[in-house]
């Protein structure tokens, strides 16, 4: 019997936790202030966490708690305060990267799930049987897995064991992200959350014998990018995934905008209603418009990772593709108007895309464009402005309006 899987959303800060919520994640994952793998977030102080947590189970939505750091003797010391208190304000679940931090969950937060995070580097059904052991409700899979490698682990392993898996985001050069390239270069510890992503740099070459003449193995005018991995995609791939075994689909990007959060969530959702709705047909066809929304969020090129076998990750790119824009957020509907907030200035006569969480993007146009006092205004130039447009449909609050950018602009 095909299990429906779990759609897993990041939360860096509350804007991403009300972007994930709206567009239909199952569950989010987010941190505290310490203990979480995250330093580039805002993350959640305690009373902000607390809220958080209330939040998402005001909604029916579970929300899992990172403590994935590798601690140092001193944190140690103080992490059964810290998974008292998780587990006093009724997290779901603390994610664990550490074996000497299960027997503290176990003893410190008796009332919380603990899952096995990717930091962990699990690979086999030995090591996932063996957490299972310890008290380990769900795994979160290595991303250097292939599905066929999924399905073996899933047909050993307890079945009340979850499988997690990253579905989409950035990939890491080193295995599961243990990598110590950040910290040699930049003295800055991927593995304490603090990662500079020099694999995403542009590298030239010095050779010994002629110090003074420094060269560029060329891909492209821009340098080498020797270590730089391709962001993963598997939205076409909701079918494979599920009859794997995994029961939970992780979109990576606690550190990424809301309206990233938003869209890839969305997408992604709509993914696996289709999919159910389908009856889970062997020959289910993602809805084009669906594999599309990928491609209108910043994005470096995308691959399917290691999920069939040899690796599609490394790219000779450093920077990421942009072709869309957030226009504005809705906030309400009135009287044959949209009311909105401004994001990034548009214009009389701009063609919007529609992103809401009820259904397939629609194009509107910005017509009898008005400030908040009512003035008729030809553009939006003041960031954050109120503002509204005519417009003969009601859209959700929080909804977002995108432009289209007339050319692509790439960032490194």
């Amino acid at each position: 019997m095909m299990i429906k899987p779990e759609l897993l959303s990041p939360a860096g800060d509350a804007d991403r936790l009300e972007a994930a919520l709206l567009y239909g994640a199952d569950a989010v994952y987010l941190a505290g202030t310490s203990f979480g793998m995250r330093t580039a977030c805002k993350n959640f102080d305690n009373d902000a966490l607390a809220q958080a947590i209330s939040r998402v189970h005001a909604c029916g939505k579970k929300a899992y708690v990172t403590c994935n750091v590798l601690p140092r003797n001193e944190e140690v010391r103080q992490l059964p305060s810290f998974l008292e208190w998780v587990d006093a304000v009724g997290a779901d679940a603390l994610i664990v990267a550490d074996i000497g931090v299960l027997p503290l969950v176990k003893r410190h937060a008796p009332h919380t799930a603990v899952h096995a995070s990717t930091q962990l580097g699990v690979v086999n059904y030995a090591t996932a049987s063996m957490l299972w052991d310890m008290g380990v409700s769900r795994v979160v899979l290595a991303r250097e897995m292939s599905l066929e490698e999924i399905a073996d682990l899933r047909a050993n392993t307890p079945a009340s064991l979850e499988l997690e898996a990253f579905v989409h985001g950035a990939m890491c050069m080193a295995v599961s992200g243990r990598c110590m390239f950040s910290y040699y270069l930049a003295g800055r510890d991927a593995g304490r959350g603090d990662c500079s992503q020099p694999c995403r740099w542009g590298y030239e070459f010095i050779e010994p014998h002629r110090p003074d003449r420094v060269m560029t193995a060329e891909e492209h005018g821009k340098g080498t990018y020797l270590f730089n991995a391709n962001d993963l995609n598997m939205l076409s791939y909701i079918p494979q995934l599920t009859e794997a075994g995994v029961t939970s689909f992780k979109i990576e990007g606690r550190a990424k905008a809301a309206y990233y959060v938003a869209a890839i969530t969305n997408a992604y959702r709509h993914a696996i209603d289709a999919y159910e709705a389908s009856g889970y047909s062997p020959t289910f066809t993602l809805p084009s418009w669906i594999a599309e929304e990928a491609n209108k969020v910043s994005h470096r090129p995308y691959s399917t990772g290691f999920y069939f076998g040899q690796p599609t990750q490394n790219n000779a790119f450093g920077g990421y593709v942009r072709s869309y824009e957030v226009a504005a957020v809705v906030t309400g509907y009135a009287d044959g108007r949209l009311l909105l907030r401004q994001r990034n200035r548009f214009s009389e006569g701009d063609t919007l895309d529609v992103l809401s969480p009820d259904g397939e993007p629609c194009l509107i146009t910005a017509s009898d464009i008005r400030n908040g006092d009512g003035e008729s205004i030809p553009n939006t130039p003041h960031p954050d402005m109120e503002l509204s447009i005519a417009c003969d449909r009601a859209f959700p609050i929080g909804a977002l309006l995108r432009r289209e950018r007339l050319e692509d602009i790439t960032t490194a």
